[in-house]
């Protein structure tokens, strides 16, 4: 009997384990991951809270501009504070120290190398992060005003925010356009018609001295790229939140990208290769995820054209053809289907220019520097001065009725001013022949950058930021990129 009832107990003893372990197989394996992270080399947009002196170790404050995504999430959202230093003062180049010179400014010009070094979240959370030593770009971000704007009528509708990369790509252009109406009206329009009159009046007054200290403007704009990645943890997906990933995007779809490959209408060449990086996720009309953060752009340049004399400016063009998941997005087993690089055509929709002239981008996605009809007046305004400045006629002589070297000051006064700047207001009280010779190479130099220098170039560096529309269309007749379109259309 004993020995029959250890029998049973054997046998159940081996049975229930088996049970137990078949029951909780299925719960042991864990759901596919993501990592969350931003990968060394991405950029931090960011623009300068308040002006910094060009100084070693002067502390630095920035918020970011942009948000910034890993995946589908957003990690980093706009107006993140980044902290850092100045840890880097350099000398400006020669022909930009040269161009100073002539223009009446002696001060030993600098370039400030800005680190960051500490990210604080809006909530107060601290990320210690490292970031490659950048100067400012020459883009001016202004915040928006904090004052309540006027009240519109409740059948306008909801205002509508230029946010994202086409609202500072718009915002850019505008600072483009202000910044060549601020050279021919030597910087006077900037501080009449913008924010911060105080602040720009006083960095005004400082550049027509001869010497003068150096800061970088408040709202300056820097792309700061991560030495290091920033971890944020990891995402358990279900494969049934991504039956889209990698599908083909609806047309006009568009999507925010980041340009791996610099553009200049100077030097690229037909055929070159063009790559770019998506920086935000892209959904479905349903909210279903497309293509995440970190999927691949290939395409090539199509048109290329550089700007000549008589400002004809540069032109640009160029496409994708190719799109690639994220290689750990690619391994997934609920991205197989979709694994194998998609073919869709993809044209250009917005972008913000690297170069001092402003681009404008036609519905056909070519791109041309944009050259304004007002640089005319400058020359007619300097030849006006060098008249001036030439004019000795007898009632321009002193009190004895001779030519004397007191004669005609308001005249010779503007004609150094135009040539030399303010040392050369000074220079030209001497004679009244020393304020004739620099109004007219003031005018010289009006008529050659105004009329004559070759117009402006289409340039993208490294790092821009773009906005791709999926689609395309053939251009109508007598587009001004018509020729390119043998290698446009797909």
């Amino acid at each position: 009997m004993a020995c029959r009832f250890g029998i049973i107990l054997a046998a159940a003893i081996s049975f229930f384990p088996l049970s137990l372990s078949a029951q909780t197989a299925p719960t042991d394996e864990a759901p596919p991951q993501i990592t969350l992270s931003v990968p060394s080399g991405v950029p931090l947009r960011l623009y300068l809270a308040r002006r910094v002196p060009k100084r070693l170790g002067a502390p630095v404050e920035a918020k970011l501009l942009e948000s910034v995504f890993a995946f589908d999430r957003e990690v980093l959202p706009a107006g993140t504070v980044a902290l850092g230093e100045v840890n880097r003062v350099q000398p400006v180049g020669k022909w930009e120290r040269a161009r100073a010179i002539v223009n009446g400014d002696f001060t030993p010009l600098h370039l400030a190398q800005v680190e960051f070094t500490t990210l604080v979240l809006p909530d107060g959370r601290r990320l210690a992060t490292h970031t490659v030593e950048t100067v400012g770009l020459t883009s001016i971000y202004t915040e928006p005003s904090n004052k309540p704007s006027k009240k519109k009528h409740p059948s306008a509708g909801p205002q509508s925010q230029n946010g994202g990369i086409l609202g500072t790509a718009k915002q850019t252009a505008k600072d483009q356009i202000n910044g060549a109406i601020n050279s021919r009206t030597r910087g006077i329009a900037d501080i009449v018609r913008g924010p911060n009159k105080k602040e720009k009046l006083i960095d005004f007054l400082w550049a027509k001295l001869p010497y003068h200290p150096q800061y970088v403007r408040r709202g300056t704009r820097f792309d700061a790229s991560l030495r290091d990645p920033l971890p944020f943890g990891f995402l358990p997906v279900k494969p049934a939140d991504f039956t889209a990933l990698g599908s083909q995007p609806l047309p006009d779809s568009v999507v925010h990208v980041r340009l791996l490959t610099a553009l200049d209408s100077a030097s690229a060449k037909l055929g070159q290769e063009v790559k770019a990086v998506v920086t935000a996720p892209l959904f479905s009309p349903d909210h279903r995820l497309v293509f995440p953060e970190g999927t691949s752009l290939t395409g090539t340049v199509v048109l290329a054209k550089r700007a000549r004399f008589f400002h004809r400016p540069g032109q640009l063009r160029f496409n994708f053809q190719r799109i690639d998941l994220p290689e750990e997005v690619a391994r997934m087993r609920f991205a197989s289907p979709a694994s194998a690089p998609l073919s869709t055509p993809a044209i250009l929709a917005a972008a913000e220019g690297s170069g001092t002239a402003p681009i404008k981008v036609d519905s056909e996605g070519g791109v041309q520097a944009k050259e304004s009809k007002t640089r005319f007046i400058a020359p007619v305004i300097s030849l006006m001065i060098a008249s001036r400045a030439a004019d000795n006629d007898a009632g321009h002589h002193d009190a004895s009725g001779t030519a004397g070297g007191n004669g005609n000051v308001g005249g010779r006064t503007l004609g150094g001013a135009s040539g030399f700047g303010m040392l050369g207001a000074l220079a030209a009280q001497s004679s009244r022949y020393v304020g004739m010779a620099f109004g007219y190479y003031g005018l010289a130099w009006s008529v050659y950058s105004n009329v004559i220098a070759r117009g402006g170039e289409v340039q993208f560096d490294k790092n821009a930021v773009m906005e791709i529309k999926f689609g395309t269309r053939k251009p109508p007749k007598g587009a001004n990129f018509q020729a390119a379109e043998g290698g446009a259309e797909q």
